[in-house]
């Protein structure tokens, strides 16, 4: 996953296919279903967000008339609630995913966060492996005569 040492640390990523349990070929396809289903659900909301505006058009025109119908104006007026309800649920629902995506918090089909910790612990590695050298070095200069 890494090459280079500390002098010239160079970052590369396998590709899918070879980065490890749970991100190969599998992996990559659940990652296009979330994706997918994450698009067919905003495709859903904008749809009711179309009926939600034909509810509140049709509240507006209702109330526009000379003698309003307390019927149809009462069940425009629920549409419209149920409606925006509705949108407000599922909008709230997206931004959780999002907010999830960009603090970098797991998340199904994503491998950002486990390429992210594996970056972090190298680096503590290499410099690890710096202090310790500069301790042997240290230990090495004192045990000289």
């Amino acid at each position: 996953m890494r090459g280079g040492g500390r002098g010239g640390a160079e970052w590369h990523f396998r590709p899918a296919l070879e980065a490890g349990p749970g991100t190969g070929l599998c992996g990559v396809m659940a990652t296009h279903a979330v994706a997918n289903e994450r698009l067919r659900a905003l495709e859903e909301l904008e749809r009711e967000i179309g009926a939600s505006l034909q509810s509140a058009g049709n509240v507006i025109l209702e109330l526009s008339k000379e003698k309003a119908n307390e019927r149809a104006l009462e069940r425009q007026a629920a549409q419209f609630s149920a409606a925006v309800q509705k949108v407000e649920a599922e909008l709230s629902a997206q931004i959780r995913y999002l907010t999830q995506v960009a603090t970098g918090q797991p998340h199904e089909g994503s491998s950002y966060s486990a390429g992210k910790d594996c970056q972090l612990a190298l680096n503590r590695v290499d410099y690890a492996r710096l202090k310790l050298g500069e301790l042997a070095r240290t230990c090495e200069q004192m045990l000289e005569p």
